[in-house]
């Protein structure tokens, strides 16, 4: 469901996903907003990336799977950047104690690379002080 917030100049879009199914029609929807908006494949591809992580660490980790409870993903697409919020309903987790996967120690290890491919691929992301709400920026790039 899309419920449309105008709040200034750009309006916000709201959606809910409830499983790892349905992030393709979210993921979709803002990928086709941006192809809209005029922004280049790179930054699609680079906010495509980075909510496909964002919500499903939201699916598996902040609700351990259970479909009962709702995904909250906010987005706005502008001229200059496009923002995404992902918030889950989990206890959240503190984003600097994750360890960095490109440390020798931690190449054998599964965990923190969405998390770096994120700040690899975007302007800047930020966690909430809990650390179950996440927002992505990408400003767009020169053509």
């Amino acid at each position: 469901m899309t419920r449309v917030e105008d709040k200034g100049r750009v309006a916000w879009r709201r959606e809910s996903v409830r499983s790892a199914a349905e992030m393709g029609r979210v993921i979709d929807d803002v990928a086709a907003a941006m192809d809209a908006a005029g922004y280049p494949a790179r930054d699609v591809f680079a906010v495509r990336l980075a909510l496909d992580e964002a919500v499903a660490n939201a699916v598996k980790h902040g609700h351990l799977g259970d479909a009962s409870k709702p995904v909250r993903v906010r987005y706005r697409v502008g001229a200059g950047r496009t923002l995404a919020e992902v918030e889950d309903q989990g206890p959240g987790f503190d984003p600097a104690g994750v360890p960095d996967p490109t440390a020798e120690e931690n190449l054998g290890r599964p965990s923190g690379r969405g998390l770096f491919l994120m700040r690899a691929y975007l302007t800047w992301c930020r966690h909430s002080g809990r650390g179950n709400r996440v927002t992505l920026c990408k400003h767009r790039s020169p053509a």
